[in-house]
């Protein structure tokens, strides 16, 4: 299969595609055929097959589109059109998106590159592409009706320019914005360098992923569009935990982060175990002389981040947004707080009309990882994902990174769970348990007695006058 649904499942297969020589002369003169892809999978780097090489990076949950060479250009066909989007097992949703898939399939070219892009747009309404952070023409920018007119159903249209600098950005509509980015509609465009980059360092994984929101009721299947604020799913390349893949990784590998956010709000990444340095931003790689070790950056509206670390630490490593509501599915914003209140009584007599009557968050929300309430068809839990210790109780915007010893170069599978050594591992302590000591000021006021008026203070209070001359009064 070298054009549709399971086009990426065969590194060979991405190779030849690639290649100059496998297209047609026939083909040559015509449209580029879209590649399509429907898989929620990680798929492997796609090697350039002509062209200046690369090291390619690896989209989570996504893939690399495929080109051909056509007179020296670069071409690609992206298809706008609605999609079906597995944002975890068990739970789908009805998005807007490329190819097949939302976000669209990351695109990568080399600085100096003339690209020329196909858009054909299968939307119920007109659309454009703006390529966010590239320098081009201004008639290429992709702003309907400012910049070009937009592209109607059933058109295509062809975008073309030069990849001045190399970098990391986006791409997303800019027609009726609101809808189609709520939709889904946005994908990641990577400009290598053509040379060896004072400011960009050679790394041995290269990681990308956009931050995208949703607000999907609980068994429904199309995104709330006209949401501001109130999103219940925060996700990674349109994917929540446990949905989201785990990042793999060689021991000592020098691992490269590229992270954009097209969410409506900021989103402070965290990594567990190492720390990084952020290295580039939408506007280019950042100067060495600004740059001091992390474990979190914010990545705001509208913005990219490039970390980059040395994965020196053997393990399982959480990944992920420090916004604790970020790290849950859908969940209710107007579930009243019920920690420490006594539903027992409450509950015999509720059960006896609604037997499947549950207590929610009577001792916290821990329970609602394990709890089997029934939940509509098509809703992801509010929080799940299972460890090797139990549930996780996380959700959103989470996943692990693994660090692994014997995790072979280029090899980007899953190595299961890490088997920590002997005697590194937090455990219950099953010994006595000495009295607490006590500070000798502990239970005092902050403010001795000595200090405090020894007996009741009148207070008189007297009013303005009203109206300029009313008698005032105590």
């Amino acid at each position: 299969m070298v054009s549709r649904r399971n086009f990426l499942g065969r590194a060979g297969a991405v190779t030849a595609a690639v290649s100059a020589a496998a297209v047609s002369k026939v083909a040559m003169a015509a449209l580029p055929e879209p590649v399509m892809q429907a898989s929620p999978d990680t798929m492997p780097p796609l090697v350039p097959g002509s062209g200046h090489p690369y090291n390619p990076v690896v989209t989570l949950n996504g893939w690399t589109l495929p080109w051909r060479m056509n007179n020296g250009v670069k071409e690609f066909h992206l298809v706008a059109e609605p999609v079906v989007r597995e944002m975890a097992p068990g739970f789908t949703a009805h998005l807007w998106g490329y190819n097949g898939q939302s976000p669209g399939p990351t695109i990568e070219v080399v600085e100096d590159d003339r690209v020329r892009i196909f858009v054909t747009n299968k939307l119920p309404e007109h659309t454009t592409v703006h390529w966010h952070g590239q320098r081009l023409p201004n008639g290429m920018d992709g702003i309907g009706g400012l910049t070009q007119p937009a592209i109607q159903p059933g058109k295509t249209f062809v975008y073309e320019f030069v990849a001045r600098r190399p970098g990391t950005f986006m791409y997303h509509p800019h027609a009726d914005e609101m809808v189609q980015m709520a939709m889904g509609m946005m994908g990641f465009w990577i400009t290598h360098p053509k040379q060896k980059h004072p400011l960009i360092d050679a790394v041995d994984r290269d990681f990308v992923f956009l931050l995208n929101a949703y607000d999907i009721d609980p068994g429904a299947y199309t995104p709330k569009i006209m949401t501001m604020l109130d999103f219940n799913l925060w996700s990674w390349n349109s994917r929540i935990f446990p949905g989201i893949d785990t990042l793999n990784v060689r021991k000592n590998d020098k691992v490269r982060i590229r992270i954009g956010n097209l969410t409506m709000t900021n989103h402070p990444i965290h990594l567990h175990g190492h720390e990084f340095m952020v290295t580039g931003t939408d506007g280019g790689p950042t100067p060495k002389g600004t740059r001091w070790p992390e474990v979190t950056t914010d990545v705001a509206v509208g913005q990219m981040r490039q970390i980059e670390f040395l994965a020196d630490e053997e393990g399982d490593w959480a990944f992920h947004c420090h916004k604790s509501h970020h790290t849950m599915n859908a969940m209710g914003h107007g579930v009243p707080t019920m920690i420490g209140v006594d539903h027992r009584d409450v509950v015999s007599k509720i059960t006896q009309l609604v037997p499947d009557y549950m207590v929610m968050g009577e001792r916290g929300m821990a329970d609602m990882a394990e709890m089997p309430m029934p939940l509509p068809d098509n809703t992801a839990p509010m929080m799940s994902g299972a460890g090797p210790f139990g549930s996780v109780e996380m959700g959103g915007m989470f996943t692990v990174l693994k660090v692994r010893r014997d995790q072979k170069p280029g090899d980007y599978k899953d190595p299961g769970w890490f088997k920590h050594p002997a005697g590194t591992m937090a455990y219950e302590w099953t010994g006595a348990l000495a009295e607490p000591a006590r500070f000798k000021a502990e239970g005092t006021s902050a403010m001795p007695a000595k200090n405090m008026p020894a007996a009741d203070i009148e207070v008189q209070v007297r009013k303005p006058a009203l109206g300029g001359g009313g008698h005032a009064g105590h």
